[in-house]
């Protein structure tokens, strides 16, 4: 049994949900109404088809509810890093990274036509938001193609400001950058800005979680690396009863304790910060797990040669790619019995079907501890993927719609673009 030991004490959070403005508060009539949404979708690679439409629905209250209320909406949104992923001739590909692609998906969920601009500022964004009627929607394209954006620079953040008369964040997959549209632009609506229910949803589950959990509280992390979950693991323990490892990270770990990895990831530069870590949850009598056993591949390939060994001691050449059966059992005993789950990150390579069964068992446990009444909050990223590649989406308490934000939020980081709208 892999355990360490630990306590309770609470940590900071920067924002309550009682302080939140939320669009419940404003009157749209006659207003358009510049709305930040997080369309940033995963599209099939061959046809540029939306492969997951989660986070365009999850912000369909918010339109309707201006649409509803006599205001007009302009969506901005980014999608991917097209300056950053430019084609072989180094040119941007704006064919792959519009947000033209989805126009149509947008328009059947909220039930109305959806006008497209062909650029975020400029002569044709500002004449149709000017044309803009009370029940209409816009969408600007990717704001990403402009550098402007991510370096947060103030002018182009005007720019966009000039086409709406009030301004709604609810993209929290971007709340913890100081982009243009997520916090900059907040400044030029400074009696006229507030966020939308996603936002507001997700601030309350995280303080749910953070602040008023039920115990037990076991939180799961899983992924590829320690240094990624570092912060957050740091603030766990000084909340969580359990801290259940997977993926990945969990083999930094087990060498830090010299254990035999094999060909298996690992920060050899973090050794003694995981053995940091382990003795922070002892003395806070935190009980942090690490996988007994793991499937491992004699490559990363789904169509290696397996076999299951136990986590420390993985024959040279082969890697562990996901959880093992005995980890499974162990995992799940702990989480049936908890009254509040956080998840955030998988428990292998769950994409591959050979090492997908730690991360379907740890979804299907968690759905049916929220059955039997406990609080579940699926961590945005990887960990949202899984719920919804094995079909519990709708049998957990939340799904985040923004990974890398959330992770940030549990760090006690403040987050830029609450913050903007907040002031």
């Amino acid at each position: 049994m892999l355990h360490y030991q630990g306590g309770c004490v609470p940590i900071r959070i920067f924002f309550t949900f009682a302080a939140m403005k939320t669009v419940d508060t404003l009157n749209f009539s006659g207003k358009r109404v510049l709305v930040r949404v997080d369309f940033n979708v995963p599209l099939d690679k061959k046809t540029l088809a939306i492969t997951d439409d989660s986070r365009i629905k999850a912000t369909v209250p918010t339109l309707k509810k201006i649409l509803i209320g006599g205001g007009s909406c302009i969506l901005m949104s980014h999608l991917g890093r097209p300056l950053k992923k430019l084609k072989e001739d180094g040119t941007v590909d704006y064919e792959k990274y519009s947000l033209k692609h989805t126009v149509q998906r947008t328009s059947e969920l909220l039930g109305v036509p959806v006008h497209f601009a062909s650029d975020c500022v400029g002569k044709d964004a500002y004449e149709l938001s000017a044309s803009l009627k009370p029940g209409e929607v816009l969408l600007l394209e990717n704001l990403r193609f402009y550098k402007e954006e991510e370096k947060g620079d103030v002018t182009f953040a005007e720019k966009l400001s000039k086409l709406g008369d009030v301004y709604v964040n609810d993209a929290f997959g971007t709340a913890h950058r100081a982009h243009a549209s997520t916090a900059v632009i907040a400044q030029f609506f400074p009696k006229a800005k507030c966020f939308g229910y996603v936002m507001a949803k997700e601030v309350a589950n995280a303080e749910k979680v953070m602040k008023n959990c039920e115990r037990p509280f076991t939180a799961i992390l899983g992924g590829a690396k320690v240094s990624d979950k570092l912060l957050i693991i740091e603030n766990l323990i000084n909340i969580a009863d359990n801290i259940i490892i997977g993926g990945g990270m969990a083999f930094t770990f087990m060498k830090a304790m010299n254990g035999k990895i094999g060909n298996s990831l690992c920060e050899n530069d973090r050794l003694q910060l995981t053995r940091d870590l382990m003795e922070k949850a002892k003395a806070k009598g935190v009980n942090l797990l690490l996988p007994v056993d793991s499937k491992c591949g004699e490559n990363f390939s789904n169509e290696a040669a397996t076999q299951v060994t136990a986590s420390n001691q993985i024959p040279d050449g082969w890697m562990a790619l996901d959880i093992g059966p005995k980890a499974i059992d162990e995992y799940k005993k702990v989480l049936v019995t908890s009254k509040t789950i956080l998840w955030n990150g998988p428990m292998g390579v769950f994409e591959m079907s050979n090492y997908e069964a730690g991360t379907k068992a740890i979804a299907e446990t968690v759905a049916e501890a929220t059955t039997h009444g406990s609080f579940s909050l699926i961590g945005g990223g990887d960990s949202a993927a899984a719920i919804y590649k094995f079909g519990f989406e709708n049998k957990v308490s939340y799904v985040s719609t923004g990974g890398g934000a959330l992770l940030e939020y549990f760090e006690g980081k403040e987050l830029p673009g609450i913050k903007a709208v907040m002031e």
